[in-house]
């Protein structure tokens, strides 16, 4: 397992932009983003591998960017016309195995950093 630290979670306006980012350990095979909002099941964000592949959840549809930087220690999140729907909490996740949008894909979570998109 590698230890993550999340950061740059906040409340934000509907269409507003907010960008979370990632502190991992050490590099994995995969880096990504789960979010859980009240009541609800997780549901994968995002999710980037080694090799720079990226995957999204449907209801992403354009809005949201995922990046890595070379080192493959840092995560970031770019998140676009932000939705009341997109408020939840929002977990970096990594993994060594397959890359996707699973929670399986994922053996090390962090805190999570509460996103809130509101008028």
């Amino acid at each position: 397992q590698v230890q993550l630290v999340e950061s740059g979670g906040g409340s934000v306006q509907p269409g507003g932009s907010l960008t979370l980012s990632c502190t991992v350990s050490k590099p994995t095979n995969c880096m990504g983003w789960i979010r859980q909002a009240s009541g609800k099941e997780r549901e994968g964000v995002a999710s980037i591998s080694g090799g720079g592949s990226r995957y999204f959840g449907e209801f992403v549809r354009g809005r949201f960017t995922i990046s890595k930087d070379n080192a493959g220690t840092t995560l970031i999140l770019r998140m676009n016309n932000l939705k009341p729907e997109d408020t939840a909490m929002y977990y970096c996740v990594a993994g060594f195995g397959r890359c996707g949008l699973r929670e399986r894909d994922f053996n090390s979570w962090g805190q999570g950093t509460q996103v809130t998109v509101g008028s």
